[in-house]
């Protein structure tokens, strides 16, 4: 997918006009394209809100290491994700956010061709810097990780 002028992923006036939460609901529904990683993972988001987010997705055959099981950047990957985008509904028009650190809990591996939901949700929003934290669990509520998140909230050059 390529980084197109309407794009989020070319910062521009348009985009730097929104806030953060219109840019991820724009993304939920179908306005702004999703993070070309998302569709490789097989993730998407399901529900946003201010302050928090739920994505979906499935590890795959293609989403394994060499044991055979879901490799830990499949969970890494979905609960930053998460994390990320939940700091980012909470954002005004012209900020951007991006992680500094994150910190994954594997619980339990998640079984091949199972749909799992992402909460990500923000624990602390300050003016420079952010907190969140996110699950991996099933439609049961089984728990299969948790992360949290430090992420630096900044004003883009454009």
């Amino acid at each position: 997918m390529e980084q197109g002028a309407g794009s989020v992923y070319s910062y521009n006036k348009e985009v730097s006009e929104l806030t953060g939460l219109e840019i991820i609901q724009g993304m939920l529904r179908g306005q702004f394209p999703p993070p070309p990683m998302a569709e490789l993972l097989n993730f998407a988001l399901h529900n946003v809100v201010k302050g928090k987010v739920v994505f979906k997705g499935t590890p795959t055959w293609e989403c394994t290491n060499p044991m055979g099981t879901v490799h830990g950047g499949w969970y890494g990957t979905i609960l930053d994700s998460a994390m990320a985008c939940s700091v980012i509904t909470e954002l005004l028009p012209g900020k951007q956010f991006t992680t500094l650190e994150f910190k994954v809990n594997l619980i339990r591996p998640i079984p091949l061709d199972l749909e799992v939901f992402t909460e990500g949700k923000v624990i602390h929003l300050g003016k420079t810097t952010a907190v969140a934290e996110a699950n991996i669990n099933d439609s049961e509520g089984k728990i299969y990780a948790l992360g949290t998140s430090t992420g630096i909230i900044f004003s883009p050059r454009i």
